[in-house]
């Protein structure tokens, strides 16, 4: 894992771990049959930090949502080679038992709104949806803090001529007299790191609300 999160999952061979642990390649075979197995107890262990102590999550749904929606974000943020690893040929798919813990308690936290089946599944899918797309984006925007001058260059020129046209008002707007101090200015509002909770708490508002009138 300490490999992955400084160089990506690409550099974490089984030589390279046997080397790390100062043992011959065949004798990490011993233990692990293969990268994929390797891979696999990985994503169990990082599943483990995902975990929320059972003696510190909220005994109200929105509190242990908000608690799981959280931490998940906060082990995403660590290690962000996860995040390019899901869905890849060596993903091993579903995961071991900390995987089906976090859903347990996630499950446990919706379930005190008084939700059950399908209507269970869909507050804790939500929630989960909202923050993978926040890593995904905070992804993004990380590769975007690491490009070069001369390819930003490139990009707000030919923004500035898109933007002659007339056909992006709203953009163009956004972007005001000075176009590259506009883009460092959205670029700021995107990295703010406040912008995950806030949403976060407006994500929750809406399921509330819904809750209510319900009844």
């Amino acid at each position: 894992m300490r490999i992955a999160d400084s160089e990506g999952t690409d550099a974490v061979t089984m030589r390279r771990v046997a080397g790390e642990l100062g043992a011959g390649t065949m004798t990490l075979y011993h233990y692990v049959a293969n990268k994929q197995e390797l891979l696999a107890l990985m994503d169990d262990a990082i599943m483990g930090e995902l975990l929320v102590p059972d003696d510190e999550l909220a005994a109200d749904w929105r509190g242990a949502m908000a608690q799981v929606a959280r931490r998940s974000y906060a082990v995403f943020k660590r290690h962000p080679w996860l995040v390019e690893h899901l869905g890849d040929e060596d993903d091993p798919g579903p995961g071991g038992p900390n995987a089906l813990r976090h859903f347990e308690q996630s499950l446990r936290a919706g379930a005190l709104a008084g939700l059950q089946d399908a209507d269970l599944l869909e507050l804790v899918g939500l929630v989960d949806d909202y923050v993978f797309g926040h890593v995904i984006r905070a992804r993004e925007i990380r590769r975007d803090s690491q490009r070069t001058e001369e390819h930003i260059g490139a990009m707000l020129d030919y923004l500035q001529s898109e933007l002659t046209t007339g056909e992006y008002p709203h953009l163009a707007e956004l972007a005001g007299d000075d176009i590259r101090g506009g883009f460092e200015r959205l670029a700021k509002v995107a990295a703010d790191e406040g912008r995950f909770e806030r949403g976060l708490q407006r994500l929750l508002d809406g399921i509330e609300l819904e809750l209510r009138r319900r009844g």
